[in-house]
């Protein structure tokens, strides 16, 4: 391709504040320009997806479109015609990583001048990241935002035959897209995006910016794609928002998360989730419905990010710790063996080590099954970005590797506690590290490697523990 680059639309953070435009619901679908389908038709797409579950949902339309015009997938970048990097925001290792892969890209543009490279997601929601890939990285043809996924085509096109390099970033959303084609990436586990957006701009996060405002799809629409599921056998969904229990609130129409999740689990999936919970929403409606049916999997991810009021209030969470530790017991009273995991972010700004231990005390009092540890990342344009910092990265990876400890010590025992048990497991695959082995997660969502036979992937079998591993599990099969 040319190295004319043209500048179709790029975003602007005083418009990504923005939380009074509005949005329309478009039932369209995607169209797809006859000169590109011609030109794509038997080629190869690889799609690299970095982040979280919202992106994998992305990669899946993205792949749905790319068949739809007569592509099949790649099965590594280098055999692909079109490659799209599908990135993420939220954390600077994760922008890095991005980087070298684009990096690895101009090679095969070398070899194969007519290779399209397309770099979308979280990541381009920032102009300054544009700046850098337009301006090192001339071998990217195409870069698009999360709001305009569905114009793909389009956008190829124009790339194709006017032999440009073209940025197209939309800023804020305009509408929720229904009737999207899919290429599922499991045959029978799916995900269902609730919600797009985030509305509490947490003072250290990027995504308010990158995803827009809080935006609910209507409930008939989401009932709909879960009935689909249900009736092509998956055996499990996971509902997906940036906050799951804000759900509705914008569409005014008396939909709330805890109708949505009962009726949902209605539909008879065997195992439903949802991700992610924000704590200033979880309500007692929400958890008695997780109590009242067996298919809601008593799992619950609970974001704290700090176990101190002090830095809670500077993160803009909108709780302290006594709210979180108050709304863990209304949970644990009506669901007395739910598993609860978290996020937690170790050395925001000016974090004193005292404040670091009210962390580590909560972790204790909460006793999760599992948590997501990171070391704070400054994201550009966010508040907590600007404050200045006295804590060294020394003592903030110090204060990591004790936390880490500290919450070893209580998942340890929890996991040992399983030895000897017999769970519902549904297999997901075979084990990354032994081939010989199949792997899968319970209910409660602990993971567990077994001999079995490959026909058993997609079900959900019995598995007795044998030998706890901290993060994993070793089991056999129980013959039912």
């Amino acid at each position: 391709m040319a190295n004319k680059c043209e500048f179709r639309e790029l975003p602007d953070l005083s418009l990504a504040r923005n939380r009074t435009q509005s949005f329309s619901f478009n039932y369209d679908g995607v169209t797809y320009p006859e000169s590109l389908v011609r030109y794509l038709k038997g080629k190869t797409y690889f799609i690299h997806t970095y982040g979280c579950q919202a992106n994998y949902r992305d990669e899946e339309v993205m792949a749905g479109m790319f068949e739809n015009m007569g592509m099949k997938r790649a099965s590594e970048v280098g055999l692909a015609d079109v490659v799209v990097l599908n990135t993420c925001a939220v954390r600077e290792n994760a922008e890095q990583k991005v980087f070298g892969m684009i990096g690895e890209l101009k090679k095969y543009k070398i070899t194969d001048n007519s290779r399209l490279f397309c770099v979308c997601g979280c990541m381009v929601q920032q102009e300054h990241i544009i700046k850098l890939i337009t301006e090192k990285y001339r071998h990217i043809d195409l870069i698009f935002g999360t709001h305009n996924i569905t114009k793909l085509p389009q956008m190829l096109d124009e790339v194709v035959r006017k032999r440009i390099r073209l940025v197209d970033v939309e800023s804020a959303p305009k509408e929720i897209d229904e009737n999207l084609p899919s290429k599922r990436l499991s045959s029978f586990k799916a995900f269902i995006n609730i919600s797009y957006g985030c509305d509490k701009f947490c003072t250290y996060c990027i995504v308010p910016y990158t995803r827009g405002k809080e935006r609910s799809r209507l409930m008939k629409d989401i009932l709909a794609e879960a009935q689909e599921l249900k009736d092509l056998g998956y055996q499990e969904v996971t509902l997906l928002g940036q906050n799951v229990n804000a759900y509705g609130k914008d569409l005014k129409d008396g939909s709330t998360f805890a109708k949505l999740l009962e009726e949902v689990a209605k539909i008879g999936i065997p195992r439903v989730r949802f991700l992610t919970s924000h704590p200033w929403d979880f309500t007692q409606e929400i958890v008695d419905v997780i109590a009242k049916y067996d298919n809601i999997m008593k799992y619950i991810h609970l974001p704290v990010q700090s176990g101190s009021s002090e830095i809670l209030r500077l993160m803009g969470r909108r709780y302290d710790a006594k709210k979180y530790l108050e709304l863990v017991d209304m949970i644990r009273a009506k669901i007395p063996d739910v598993a609860l995991s978290t996020d937690i972010i170790v050395g925001f700004p000016n974090e004193t080590y005292e404040q670091f231990l009210e962390t580590v005390e909560l972790c204790k009092k909460v006793q999760y099954d599992s948590a997501f540890t990171f070391i704070y990342s400054p994201r550009n344009g966010t508040p907590a970005a600007k404050i200045k910092d006295n804590v060294s990265n020394k003592d903030k990876l110090l204060r990591f590797r004790e936390l880490v400890k500290a919450l070893e010590e209580i998942i340890i025992p929890k996991s040992n506690a399983m030895v000897g048990q017999t769970y519902k497991v549904l297999v997901e695959g075979t084990s990354e590290k032994n081939a010989e082995m199949l792997s899968g997660y319970t209910e409660k969502n602990k993971l567990v490697h077994f001999k079995g036979d490959k026909n058993l992937i997609g079900k959900i079998v019995n598995v007795k523990i044998l030998e706890s591993h901290t993060y994993s599990l070793i089991g056999e099969l129980v013959n039912e």
